[in-house]
């Protein structure tokens, strides 16, 4: 049977599936592929409707009843955390009674924003999706915007400035890597220790030949130009792609530990006790 994966069609993803994708990692299934957003894959995994999935580590208190934590596959890292930015000549200190758009109510980008903005929230905020936000932002739809990804590379074309670099903020505060996405198998579905073999091979297969996985990646680009896509991987697909190791796990456990502790998260076990480090 067909083992059914979730990602988004960012580079960063496709770049690092491609081999198990296309059956080039010995011993895995046949995989079908799902490209969602990634608040639309936290919701779909709250339902169980993948085997593989690519979530927010913000999402994983409401996850880790039903999955396995991958150490391997997902985004973490630094100096790429989420930006929130403004309009140029805004001259904004803060976000006092501003209307705040951002790209998922459980995404890691909203959660770390939601605690450098506990002393000073906004007034409002609007889910929106994440193409829309640069855009709209610009616009004068929202007064600030909250954004992940290559929108770290392309703002400046918006005629946008950015108020704060939360994995500035992030890295000063504790030290740790960013925890951004995370790569989740069902249990009682997928063995999590196959998975996390499966997942090293196509990330060392990504490494070793990146010229394979090109035409897919632009494929799903999203109009993205090559060297932004370039940038992109440099950036995401790191160390902690192939093993969050120690640091990333401490950095998955201070997010989530912070998060609880300000009320914005159910309490969960420890991200080590629940992953399958083999």
């Amino acid at each position: 049977m067909a083992l059914s994966l979730a990602i988004s069609p960012c580079p960063n993803d496709t770049f690092v599936f491609d081999a198990l994708v296309h059956g080039r990692v010995p011993g895995a299934p046949p995989v079908e592929v799902t490209f969602a957003d990634v608040d639309v894959t936290n919701t779909a995994a709250e339902r169980g409707a993948f085997d593989l999935v690519k979530v927010s580590y913000a999402a994983l208190p409401w996850l880790l009843d039903d999955y396995h934590l991958l150490p391997c596959g997902g985004a973490l890292g630094r100096g790429c955390g989420p930006l929130v930015l403004t309009r140029a000549g805004a001259d904004r200190a803060d976000l006092s009674g501003a209307t705040v758009a951002v790209p998922g109510d459980r995404t890691t980008a909203y959660l770390l924003f939601r605690l450098w903005s506990a002393g000073q929230p906004p007034a409002r905020i609007e889910i929106v999706p994440f193409h829309e936000i640069m855009p709209g932002v610009a616009a004068g739809r929202y007064d600030a915007g909250l954004v992940i990804h290559e929108a770290r590379f392309t703002y400046h074309r918006h005629g946008l400035t950015a108020l704060v670099d939360l994995g500035e903020w992030w890295e000063a505060d504790t030290g740790l890597p960013i925890p951004l996405g995370a790569i989740l198998a069902r249990k009682g579905a997928v063995d999590p220790v196959a998975a996390t073999g499966w997942v090293r091979e196509s990330v060392r297969q990504a490494w070793a030949d990146p010229s394979a996985s090109r035409e897919y990646v632009l494929a799903h680009a999203q109009e993205m130009e090559p060297d932004v896509v370039d940038r992109h991987i440099d950036l995401y697909v790191n160390e902690f792609t192939a093993d969050l190791g120690d640091a990333g796990f401490a950095a998955v456990e201070a997010l989530l530990g912070r998060a609880t502790d300000a009320g914005l998260v159910p309490q969960t076990s420890s991200s080590r006790a629940t992953a399958w480090t083999s």
